[in-house]
Protein backbone atom coordinates (compact mmCIF):
# COMPACT_ATOMS: atom_id res chain seq x y z
CA UNK A 1 0.00 0.00 0.00
CA UNK A 2 3.03 2.04 -0.14
CA UNK A 3 2.26 5.76 1.51
CA UNK A 4 -1.48 5.47 0.82
CA UNK A 5 -3.35 7.30 3.58
CA UNK A 6 -7.33 8.02 3.94
CA UNK A 7 -8.80 10.89 5.19
CA UNK A 8 -12.11 11.77 6.83
CA UNK A 9 -13.55 14.97 7.47
CA UNK A 10 -16.20 15.55 10.39
CA UNK A 11 -18.62 18.27 10.03
CA UNK A 12 -20.36 18.13 13.51
CA UNK A 13 -22.11 20.62 15.27
CA UNK A 14 -19.27 22.05 17.29
CA UNK A 15 -16.47 22.42 14.87
CA UNK A 16 -14.83 20.37 11.57
CA UNK A 17 -12.31 18.04 12.57
CA UNK A 18 -9.84 15.91 10.05
CA UNK A 19 -8.11 12.72 10.63
CA UNK A 20 -5.64 11.21 8.61
CA UNK A 21 -4.81 7.35 8.86
CA UNK A 22 -2.42 4.98 7.00
CA UNK A 23 -4.28 1.65 5.81
CA UNK A 24 -4.18 -0.41 9.16
CA UNK A 25 -5.80 2.33 10.98
CA UNK A 26 -3.27 4.42 12.50
CA UNK A 27 -3.41 7.94 13.27
CA UNK A 28 -1.18 9.88 10.80
CA UNK A 29 -2.56 13.25 11.65
CA UNK A 30 -5.49 15.41 13.24
CA UNK A 31 -6.77 18.66 13.31
CA UNK A 32 -9.75 20.45 14.40
CA UNK A 33 -11.58 23.89 14.31
CA UNK A 34 -14.35 25.58 16.08
CA UNK A 35 -17.43 27.70 14.34
CA UNK A 36 -19.96 29.72 15.65
CA UNK A 37 -23.46 28.80 16.19
CA UNK A 38 -25.60 31.75 16.21
CA UNK A 39 -28.93 32.45 18.29
CA UNK A 40 -30.48 35.54 16.79
CA UNK A 41 -33.17 35.07 19.01
CA UNK A 42 -34.48 32.91 21.83
CA UNK A 43 -34.45 29.14 20.87
CA UNK A 44 -32.88 29.85 17.29
CA UNK A 45 -29.63 27.71 16.32
CA UNK A 46 -28.49 28.62 12.84
CA UNK A 47 -25.06 28.24 11.14
CA UNK A 48 -23.56 30.34 8.11
CA UNK A 49 -22.35 27.12 5.78
CA UNK A 50 -19.50 29.65 4.76
CA UNK A 51 -17.84 28.74 7.94
CA UNK A 52 -17.52 25.45 7.26
CA UNK A 53 -15.41 25.08 4.03
CA UNK A 54 -13.35 28.22 5.79
CA UNK A 55 -13.59 25.96 9.02
CA UNK A 56 -12.13 22.54 6.69
CA UNK A 57 -9.45 24.34 4.32
CA UNK A 58 -7.87 25.92 7.51
CA UNK A 59 -7.66 22.37 8.95
CA UNK A 60 -6.30 21.42 5.87
CA UNK A 61 -3.76 24.17 5.77
CA UNK A 62 -2.49 22.94 9.22
CA UNK A 63 -1.74 19.70 8.04
CA UNK A 64 0.35 20.89 5.12
CA UNK A 65 1.91 23.34 7.63
CA UNK A 66 2.97 20.56 9.66
CA UNK A 67 4.74 19.11 7.10
CA UNK A 68 4.20 15.22 8.41
CA UNK A 69 1.83 14.45 5.59
CA UNK A 70 1.58 15.09 1.92
CA UNK A 71 -2.13 15.69 1.41
CA UNK A 72 -0.97 14.37 -2.53
CA UNK A 73 -0.68 10.45 -0.93
CA UNK A 74 -4.43 10.76 0.31
CA UNK A 75 -6.08 8.56 -1.93
CA UNK A 76 -9.50 8.13 -0.71
CA UNK A 77 -11.98 10.89 1.51
CA UNK A 78 -15.43 10.70 2.84
CA UNK A 79 -16.84 13.20 4.98
CA UNK A 80 -19.56 13.12 7.65
CA UNK A 81 -21.94 15.51 9.09
CA UNK A 82 -24.57 16.99 12.03
CA UNK A 83 -27.54 15.38 11.24
CA UNK A 84 -31.30 17.35 10.32
CA UNK A 85 -29.69 20.31 9.07
CA UNK A 86 -30.61 21.50 5.71
CA UNK A 87 -28.79 23.91 2.98
CA UNK A 88 -31.31 25.34 0.71
CA UNK A 89 -29.90 26.39 -2.69
CA UNK A 90 -31.47 28.60 -5.30
CA UNK A 91 -31.38 27.62 -9.15
CA UNK A 92 -27.83 29.47 -9.53
CA UNK A 93 -26.34 26.94 -6.55
CA UNK A 94 -26.59 29.95 -4.26
CA UNK A 95 -27.43 29.53 -0.23
CA UNK A 96 -30.65 31.08 0.72
CA UNK A 97 -30.20 31.68 3.92
CA UNK A 98 -28.74 30.36 6.71
CA UNK A 99 -28.82 26.94 7.97
CA UNK A 100 -31.41 25.75 11.05
CA UNK A 101 -29.86 23.35 12.88
CA UNK A 102 -30.75 20.59 14.56
CA UNK A 103 -30.97 22.31 18.12
CA UNK A 104 -33.34 25.06 16.83
CA UNK A 105 -36.41 25.53 18.21
CA UNK A 106 -38.66 28.27 16.61
CA UNK A 107 -40.41 25.64 14.75
CA UNK A 108 -42.70 24.53 18.36
CA UNK A 109 -46.16 25.61 15.98
CA UNK A 110 -45.28 23.75 13.27
CA UNK A 111 -44.45 20.81 14.87
CA UNK A 112 -47.76 20.97 16.84
CA UNK A 113 -49.95 21.27 13.20
CA UNK A 114 -47.80 18.26 11.95
CA UNK A 115 -48.24 15.82 15.09
CA UNK A 116 -52.22 17.16 14.95
CA UNK A 117 -53.02 16.72 11.84
CA UNK A 118 -50.50 13.56 10.46
CA UNK A 119 -48.08 12.84 13.44
CA UNK A 120 -49.29 8.82 13.32
CA UNK A 121 -48.41 8.53 9.73
CA UNK A 122 -45.32 10.26 10.15
CA UNK A 123 -44.33 8.32 12.65
CA UNK A 124 -45.56 5.06 10.75
CA UNK A 125 -43.28 5.98 7.61
CA UNK A 126 -40.23 7.42 9.08
CA UNK A 127 -40.23 5.62 13.22
CA UNK A 128 -39.75 9.14 14.45
CA UNK A 129 -41.75 11.19 16.39
CA UNK A 130 -42.63 15.31 15.13
CA UNK A 131 -40.21 17.29 16.83
CA UNK A 132 -37.90 20.43 15.63
CA UNK A 133 -34.99 18.64 15.63
CA UNK A 134 -36.40 17.38 11.77
CA UNK A 135 -36.15 19.01 8.72
CA UNK A 136 -39.78 18.85 7.95
CA UNK A 137 -41.06 20.78 10.59
CA UNK A 138 -38.15 23.52 9.81
CA UNK A 139 -38.73 23.60 6.18
CA UNK A 140 -42.28 24.59 7.15
CA UNK A 141 -41.27 27.37 9.51
CA UNK A 142 -39.63 28.79 6.34
CA UNK A 143 -42.53 28.41 4.01
CA UNK A 144 -45.15 29.95 6.76
CA UNK A 145 -42.59 32.94 7.64
CA UNK A 146 -40.32 33.21 4.55
CA UNK A 147 -42.22 32.38 1.94
CA UNK A 148 -39.96 33.91 -0.62
CA UNK A 149 -37.24 31.69 0.50
CA UNK A 150 -39.10 28.79 0.33
CA UNK A 151 -40.01 29.29 -3.27
CA UNK A 152 -36.45 29.73 -4.00
CA UNK A 153 -35.57 26.48 -3.23
CA UNK A 154 -33.96 24.25 -5.89
CA UNK A 155 -31.65 21.57 -4.24
CA UNK A 156 -31.57 20.73 -0.89
CA UNK A 157 -28.24 19.49 0.80
CA UNK A 158 -27.56 18.12 4.10
CA UNK A 159 -23.86 19.57 5.69
CA UNK A 160 -21.72 16.85 4.69
CA UNK A 161 -23.09 16.77 1.32
CA UNK A 162 -22.60 20.29 0.64
CA UNK A 163 -19.25 20.14 1.37
CA UNK A 164 -18.73 17.26 -0.63
CA UNK A 165 -20.97 18.98 -3.69
CA UNK A 166 -18.02 22.59 -3.29
CA UNK A 167 -15.79 19.60 -3.58
CA UNK A 168 -16.80 17.12 -5.94
CA UNK A 169 -19.37 19.33 -7.77
CA UNK A 170 -21.97 16.28 -7.63
CA UNK A 171 -24.91 16.61 -4.81
CA UNK A 172 -26.22 13.19 -2.70
CA UNK A 173 -26.82 11.88 0.20
CA UNK A 174 -26.88 8.51 2.37
CA UNK A 175 -29.96 6.40 3.51
CA UNK A 176 -28.77 7.50 7.18
CA UNK A 177 -28.45 11.03 6.95
CA UNK A 178 -32.21 10.71 4.53
CA UNK A 179 -33.43 9.31 7.53
CA UNK A 180 -33.19 12.52 10.09
CA UNK A 181 -35.14 14.51 7.66
CA UNK A 182 -38.54 12.61 8.45
CA UNK A 183 -38.94 12.90 4.63
CA UNK A 184 -37.93 9.64 3.95
CA UNK A 185 -39.55 6.41 3.39
CA UNK A 186 -37.48 3.93 5.61
CA UNK A 187 -39.61 0.97 4.68
CA UNK A 188 -38.93 1.73 0.90
CA UNK A 189 -35.69 3.29 1.36
CA UNK A 190 -37.00 6.87 -1.01
CA UNK A 191 -38.41 10.29 0.00
CA UNK A 192 -41.72 10.08 0.43
CA UNK A 193 -43.69 12.07 -1.59
CA UNK A 194 -46.54 11.95 0.49
CA UNK A 195 -45.12 13.62 3.15
CA UNK A 196 -43.20 16.13 1.10
CA UNK A 197 -46.90 16.97 -0.23
CA UNK A 198 -47.91 17.91 3.35
CA UNK A 199 -45.81 20.89 2.88
CA UNK A 200 -45.71 21.45 -1.12
CA UNK A 201 -42.14 20.56 -1.36
CA UNK A 202 -41.34 19.36 -4.87
CA UNK A 203 -39.36 15.57 -3.74
CA UNK A 204 -36.89 16.87 -7.13
CA UNK A 205 -35.24 19.03 -4.73
CA UNK A 206 -34.05 16.40 -2.91
CA UNK A 207 -30.95 14.57 -3.28
CA UNK A 208 -30.35 11.08 -4.32
CA UNK A 209 -29.98 8.32 -1.86
CA UNK A 210 -26.45 6.66 -2.01
CA UNK A 211 -24.56 4.31 0.57
CA UNK A 212 -22.49 5.64 3.00
CA UNK A 213 -19.37 3.61 1.39
CA UNK A 214 -20.23 4.38 -1.84
CA UNK A 215 -17.61 6.73 -3.82
CA UNK A 216 -19.85 9.44 -5.37
CA UNK A 217 -17.43 11.93 -6.64
CA UNK A 218 -13.36 12.40 -7.05
CA UNK A 219 -12.14 16.25 -6.13
CA UNK A 220 -12.34 18.62 -8.91
CA UNK A 221 -9.47 20.84 -10.47
CA UNK A 222 -10.93 23.97 -8.63
CA UNK A 223 -11.19 22.19 -5.27
CA UNK A 224 -7.51 20.99 -5.77
CA UNK A 225 -6.56 24.08 -5.85
CA UNK A 226 -7.95 25.72 -2.67
CA UNK A 227 -7.16 22.56 -0.97
CA UNK A 228 -4.44 20.94 -1.47
CA UNK A 229 -5.50 17.32 -2.43
CA UNK A 230 -4.95 15.72 -5.66
CA UNK A 231 -7.72 16.54 -8.44
CA UNK A 232 -9.25 12.79 -9.09
CA UNK A 233 -9.13 11.92 -5.40
CA UNK A 234 -12.09 9.73 -5.48
CA UNK A 235 -14.54 10.97 -2.61
CA UNK A 236 -17.01 8.53 -0.61
CA UNK A 237 -20.29 9.69 0.38
CA UNK A 238 -20.13 8.91 4.01
CA UNK A 239 -23.09 9.50 6.72
CA UNK A 240 -24.09 10.94 9.94
CA UNK A 241 -21.85 11.81 12.65
CA UNK A 242 -23.58 10.00 15.54
CA UNK A 243 -23.31 6.79 13.22
CA UNK A 244 -19.94 7.35 12.39
CA UNK A 245 -19.01 7.70 16.17
CA UNK A 246 -20.72 4.60 17.13
CA UNK A 247 -19.17 2.45 14.14
CA UNK A 248 -15.33 3.72 15.00
CA UNK A 249 -15.78 2.90 18.61
CA UNK A 250 -16.34 -0.35 17.59
CA UNK A 251 -19.92 -0.69 18.58
CA UNK A 252 -20.69 -3.38 15.59
CA UNK A 253 -22.69 -5.69 17.68
CA UNK A 254 -26.36 -5.50 19.21
CA UNK A 255 -26.46 -4.97 22.92
CA UNK A 256 -23.46 -2.46 23.13
CA UNK A 257 -24.62 0.56 24.45
CA UNK A 258 -22.61 3.80 23.58
CA UNK A 259 -23.00 7.03 25.70
CA UNK A 260 -21.99 10.13 23.39
CA UNK A 261 -20.20 13.00 25.22
CA UNK A 262 -19.91 15.62 22.42
CA UNK A 263 -22.39 18.75 21.53
CA UNK A 264 -25.27 16.39 22.06
CA UNK A 265 -25.35 13.53 24.67
CA UNK A 266 -26.81 10.53 23.45
CA UNK A 267 -27.44 6.84 24.57
CA UNK A 268 -27.11 4.37 21.50
CA UNK A 269 -27.65 0.42 21.55
CA UNK A 270 -27.43 -1.53 19.01
CA UNK A 271 -30.18 -3.72 17.83
CA UNK A 272 -30.66 -6.35 15.56
CA UNK A 273 -33.55 -4.28 13.51
CA UNK A 274 -35.43 -1.80 14.61
CA UNK A 275 -37.31 -0.71 17.55
CA UNK A 276 -39.55 2.16 16.79
CA UNK A 277 -40.48 4.08 19.51
CA UNK A 278 -42.00 7.51 19.81
CA UNK A 279 -39.82 8.69 22.60
CA UNK A 280 -36.83 7.33 20.94
CA UNK A 281 -34.78 7.83 17.51
CA UNK A 282 -34.31 4.68 15.46
CA UNK A 283 -31.73 4.58 12.36
CA UNK A 284 -30.24 1.99 10.77
CA UNK A 285 -26.19 1.55 11.15
CA UNK A 286 -23.42 1.42 8.76
CA UNK A 287 -22.86 -2.56 8.71
CA UNK A 288 -25.85 -3.94 7.36
CA UNK A 289 -28.75 -5.21 8.79
CA UNK A 290 -27.89 -3.50 12.34
CA UNK A 291 -29.23 -0.52 13.86
CA UNK A 292 -29.49 1.61 16.91
CA UNK A 293 -31.68 3.10 19.04
CA UNK A 294 -30.79 6.65 20.99
CA UNK A 295 -32.07 8.86 23.59
CA UNK A 296 -30.51 11.79 22.95
CA UNK A 297 -30.04 15.26 24.64
CA UNK A 298 -29.69 18.43 23.01
CA UNK A 299 -26.77 19.87 25.48
CA UNK A 300 -23.62 17.76 27.01
CA UNK A 301 -20.25 19.11 26.24
CA UNK A 302 -21.90 22.00 24.54
CA UNK A 303 -23.00 23.33 27.77
CA UNK A 304 -19.58 22.77 28.67
CA UNK A 305 -18.28 25.43 25.93
CA UNK A 306 -21.25 27.38 26.82
CA UNK A 307 -19.87 27.64 30.64
CA UNK A 308 -16.00 28.29 29.45
CA UNK A 309 -17.12 31.23 27.18
CA UNK A 310 -19.18 32.79 29.83
CA UNK A 311 -17.54 31.91 33.29
CA UNK A 312 -14.19 31.49 32.34
CA UNK A 313 -12.43 34.59 31.48
CA UNK A 314 -9.55 33.66 33.52
CA UNK A 315 -8.96 29.87 32.37
CA UNK A 316 -9.64 31.15 28.93
CA UNK A 317 -6.68 33.60 28.99
CA UNK A 318 -4.22 31.78 30.79
CA UNK A 319 -4.78 28.98 27.86
CA UNK A 320 -4.17 31.22 25.41
CA UNK A 321 -0.66 32.75 26.84
CA UNK A 322 0.22 29.34 27.93
CA UNK A 323 -0.88 26.98 25.62
CA UNK A 324 -2.55 24.91 27.91
CA UNK A 325 -6.08 23.59 27.27
CA UNK A 326 -8.87 25.47 28.91
CA UNK A 327 -10.57 22.82 29.84
CA UNK A 328 -8.31 21.09 31.84
CA UNK A 329 -7.81 24.49 33.81
CA UNK A 330 -11.51 24.13 34.60
CA UNK A 331 -10.92 20.28 35.87
CA UNK A 332 -7.95 22.01 38.13
CA UNK A 333 -10.77 23.49 40.09
CA UNK A 334 -12.35 20.47 40.80
CA UNK A 335 -10.06 17.58 41.27
CA UNK A 336 -10.67 17.27 45.19
CA UNK A 337 -14.29 18.29 45.23
CA UNK A 338 -16.83 15.24 46.75
CA UNK A 339 -19.49 13.32 44.39
CA UNK A 340 -22.52 15.92 44.17
CA UNK A 341 -21.01 19.39 44.61
CA UNK A 342 -22.25 20.14 47.58
CA UNK A 343 -25.98 19.88 46.74
CA UNK A 344 -26.03 21.93 44.00
CA UNK A 345 -27.93 20.48 41.00
CA UNK A 346 -27.27 21.43 36.66
CA UNK A 347 -30.43 20.83 34.56
CA UNK A 348 -28.30 21.09 30.76
CA UNK A 349 -31.92 22.23 29.06
CA UNK A 350 -29.75 25.32 27.34
CA UNK A 351 -31.59 24.05 24.06
CA UNK A 352 -34.56 23.20 25.18
CA UNK A 353 -34.76 18.92 25.71
CA UNK A 354 -35.43 15.95 23.29
CA UNK A 355 -35.36 12.50 25.05
CA UNK A 356 -36.55 11.70 27.30
CA UNK A 357 -39.18 14.82 27.67
CA UNK A 358 -39.50 16.58 24.11
CA UNK A 359 -40.02 19.87 25.69
CA UNK A 360 -38.35 23.08 23.69
CA UNK A 361 -40.11 25.39 26.69
CA UNK A 362 -37.83 23.85 29.11
CA UNK A 363 -34.25 26.04 30.36
CA UNK A 364 -30.87 24.95 32.08
CA UNK A 365 -30.84 25.77 35.91
CA UNK A 366 -28.52 25.47 38.97
CA UNK A 367 -30.09 24.63 41.66
CA UNK A 368 -28.95 24.38 45.64
CA UNK A 369 -25.96 27.18 45.34
CA UNK A 370 -25.03 28.71 48.54
CA UNK A 371 -22.05 30.99 49.83
CA UNK A 372 -19.91 27.80 50.06
CA UNK A 373 -20.40 27.16 46.16
CA UNK A 374 -17.37 28.18 44.14
CA UNK A 375 -16.48 28.18 40.77
CA UNK A 376 -15.29 24.37 40.84
CA UNK A 377 -18.75 23.33 42.34
CA UNK A 378 -20.31 25.13 39.06
CA UNK A 379 -17.88 23.01 36.84
CA UNK A 380 -18.57 19.96 38.25
CA UNK A 381 -22.61 20.32 38.68
CA UNK A 382 -22.40 20.68 35.15
CA UNK A 383 -20.38 17.27 34.74
CA UNK A 384 -22.58 15.26 37.00
CA UNK A 385 -26.14 17.51 35.58
CA UNK A 386 -25.30 16.18 32.10
CA UNK A 387 -24.72 12.61 33.46
CA UNK A 388 -28.03 12.45 35.07
CA UNK A 389 -29.42 13.80 31.88
CA UNK A 390 -28.30 10.86 30.16
CA UNK A 391 -29.10 8.41 32.91
CA UNK A 392 -32.72 9.69 32.07
CA UNK A 393 -32.56 8.95 28.44
CA UNK A 394 -31.14 5.11 29.31
CA UNK A 395 -34.42 4.70 31.54
CA UNK A 396 -36.05 5.12 28.18
CA UNK A 397 -33.85 2.08 26.72
CA UNK A 398 -34.37 0.48 29.71
CA UNK A 399 -38.44 0.71 29.54
CA UNK A 400 -37.94 -0.90 26.00
CA UNK A 401 -36.72 -3.95 27.64
CA UNK A 402 -33.76 -4.40 24.98
CA UNK A 403 -30.50 -6.69 26.13
CA UNK A 404 -27.55 -4.38 26.74
CA UNK A 405 -23.77 -6.05 26.96
CA UNK A 406 -21.41 -3.33 27.22
CA UNK A 407 -21.59 0.55 27.77
CA UNK A 408 -18.67 2.48 25.22
CA UNK A 409 -18.13 6.09 26.32
CA UNK A 410 -17.33 8.13 23.03
CA UNK A 411 -17.05 12.27 22.16
CA UNK A 412 -15.12 15.12 22.94
CA UNK A 413 -16.39 15.22 26.89
CA UNK A 414 -14.97 11.46 27.27
CA UNK A 415 -11.40 12.67 26.76
CA UNK A 416 -12.06 13.92 30.44
CA UNK A 417 -10.77 11.15 32.78
CA UNK A 418 -13.02 13.11 35.62
CA UNK A 419 -16.32 13.48 33.12
CA UNK A 420 -16.25 9.55 31.96
CA UNK A 421 -15.24 7.94 36.09
CA UNK A 422 -18.56 10.89 36.79
CA UNK A 423 -20.62 8.95 34.08
CA UNK A 424 -19.46 5.80 35.30
CA UNK A 425 -20.38 6.23 38.83
CA UNK A 426 -23.96 8.00 37.71
CA UNK A 427 -24.58 4.54 35.82
CA UNK A 428 -23.01 2.35 38.09
CA UNK A 429 -21.38 0.44 35.22
CA UNK A 430 -18.13 -0.67 33.90
CA UNK A 431 -17.32 1.86 30.96
CA UNK A 432 -15.34 1.26 28.34
CA UNK A 433 -13.24 4.13 26.44
CA UNK A 434 -11.77 3.28 23.15
CA UNK A 435 -8.49 5.10 21.67
CA UNK A 436 -10.17 7.04 19.16
CA UNK A 437 -13.70 8.19 19.81
CA UNK A 438 -14.07 10.89 16.68
CA UNK A 439 -16.06 10.81 13.69
CA UNK A 440 -13.66 11.58 11.50
CA UNK A 441 -11.44 8.77 12.18
CA UNK A 442 -15.09 6.53 11.39
CA UNK A 443 -15.48 8.90 8.29
CA UNK A 444 -11.74 7.89 7.48
CA UNK A 445 -12.38 3.83 8.15
CA UNK A 446 -15.58 4.08 5.62
CA UNK A 447 -13.15 6.03 3.14
CA UNK A 448 -10.82 3.14 3.13
CA UNK A 449 -13.83 0.75 2.21
CA UNK A 450 -15.55 2.37 -0.31
CA UNK A 451 -11.71 2.05 -2.53
CA UNK A 452 -11.22 -1.47 -1.46
CA UNK A 453 -8.71 -1.23 1.15
CA UNK A 454 -10.63 -2.85 3.43
CA UNK A 455 -13.70 -5.88 2.66
CA UNK A 456 -15.71 -4.29 4.72
CA UNK A 457 -17.11 -1.91 7.76
CA UNK A 458 -16.85 -4.67 10.00
CA UNK A 459 -13.18 -5.52 9.02
CA UNK A 460 -11.95 -1.99 9.04
CA UNK A 461 -13.09 -1.52 12.61
CA UNK A 462 -11.81 -4.92 13.88
CA UNK A 463 -8.44 -4.42 12.49
CA UNK A 464 -7.98 -0.61 13.82
CA UNK A 465 -9.76 -0.77 17.51
CA UNK A 466 -8.17 -0.30 20.63
CA UNK A 467 -9.09 0.42 24.44
CA UNK A 468 -7.56 3.20 25.85
CA UNK A 469 -9.38 3.06 29.05
CA UNK A 470 -11.81 0.72 31.50
CA UNK A 471 -14.03 2.61 33.75
CA UNK A 472 -14.89 0.91 37.18
CA UNK A 473 -17.56 2.87 39.29
CA UNK A 474 -17.26 3.61 42.66
CA UNK A 475 -20.15 2.08 44.79
CA UNK A 476 -20.14 4.82 47.34
CA UNK A 477 -20.17 7.40 44.66
CA UNK A 478 -22.61 5.71 42.93
CA UNK A 479 -24.82 5.35 45.71
CA UNK A 480 -25.27 8.91 46.33
CA UNK A 481 -25.06 9.71 42.94
CA UNK A 482 -28.77 7.53 43.21
CA UNK A 483 -30.02 10.14 45.97
CA UNK A 484 -28.85 13.09 43.47
CA UNK A 485 -30.37 11.55 40.79
CA UNK A 486 -34.02 11.49 42.67
CA UNK A 487 -34.01 15.10 43.43
CA UNK A 488 -32.73 15.95 39.69
CA UNK A 489 -35.72 14.08 38.04
CA UNK A 490 -37.98 16.19 40.98
CA UNK A 491 -36.63 19.06 40.24
CA UNK A 492 -37.81 18.76 36.43
CA UNK A 493 -41.05 17.71 37.35
CA UNK A 494 -41.57 20.80 39.79
CA UNK A 495 -40.38 23.30 36.89
CA UNK A 496 -41.60 22.35 33.89
CA UNK A 497 -44.59 24.16 34.27
CA UNK A 498 -42.87 27.27 34.92
CA UNK A 499 -40.39 26.80 31.88
CA UNK A 500 -43.95 26.45 30.16
CA UNK A 501 -45.54 29.80 31.91
CA UNK A 502 -42.25 31.56 31.41
CA UNK A 503 -41.95 30.81 27.60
Amino acid sequence: MGDKLLLGIDLGTGGCKITVIDVIGNIMAEFSEEYETFHPKPSWSEQNPGDWILALTTCLTKIRKSKNIDLKNVSSIALDGSTHNAVLLDRQMKVIRSTIMWTDHRSADEVAYLEKGWGSEIFRITYQKVSPTWTLPQLLWVKNNEPDNFKKIHRIMFVKDYIRYLLTGSWETDYIDAQGTLLFDIGKKEWSKELCQLIGLPTEVLPPIFSPTDIVGKITIEASKITGLSEGTPVVCGTSDVTVEDYAAGAINAGQCIIKLATAGNVNLMTNGPNPNPLTLTYSHVVPGLWYTAAATNTAAYAMRWFRDNFCFEETQESKANGINAYQLMENLINSLPAGSGGLIFHPYLLGERAPYWDPHLRASFIGASMSHQKGHFIKALMEGVAYSLKDCFRLIENLNLEVTEFIIIGGGAKSDIWSQIICDVFGKKVIRPSVTDASYGSALIAGVGIGVFPDVVTAVQKSLKVDKIFEPNDSNHQKYNMFFKLYLEIHDRLKDIYQNMN
